[in-house]
């Protein structure tokens, strides 16, 4: 009898032996997993955090804006549409958008790619003509029944790069 009470008493601390040093392992791996997932969280709010202050010069997210186009009783989504859709009808002009202050270059006249409209007065566009390119600071007027009035503020070309 006092064989089996001795195998157990052993059998037992053993397994609380066993218990002990696995409970640790699983215990470290799972605080290891919880930084982890932290550092991810914490990249993922900086992310976020960043892409917030990079939209932060648009229409969408500018809530005077959009209430100024309210007040004249017009839809700021239905707005942004028209006007991109004003400033690429300038495209069509054979030298080039006119807004855009430079001549054909090498009969390649500049037409504006991309916009972003940064509130309810102006716009920024990226311009090329096949080799060089540029952007345009505009100023815009909308009317609900006529084109929209453009107003180039001011360019920037930049220089045509050379391989060395």
């Amino acid at each position: 009898m006092k064989n089996v009470v001795l195998y157990a008493l052993v059998f037992s601390l053993l397994f609380n032996v066993f218990q002990f040093v696995n409970s640790t392992k699983i215990l470290e791996s799972k605080d290891k997993e919880v930084v982890k997932v932290k550092n991810h969280l914490k990249i993922s709010r900086d992310s976020v955090s960043q892409l917030a202050n990079a939209n932060y010069f648009a229409l969408e997210s500018d809530e005077d804006a959009q209430e100024y186009f309210y007040n004249s009783n017009l839809d700021y989504q239905k707005v942004a549409f028209k006007v991109k859709e004003d400033l690429m009808v300038l495209n069509e002009n054979k030298n080039g958008n006119k807004l855009v202050p430079y001549e054909p270059i090498d009969d390649k006249p500049f037409i504006v790619n991309t916009s972003k409209i940064l509130n309810h007065r102006w716009l920024i566009a990226e311009f090329s003509n096949g080799d060089l390119w540029g952007q345009i600071l505009v100023k815009y007027f909308v009317s609900a029944d006529k084109p929209t009035e453009f107003e180039t503020v001011e360019t920037v070309l930049y220089e045509r790069q050379t391989k060395n």
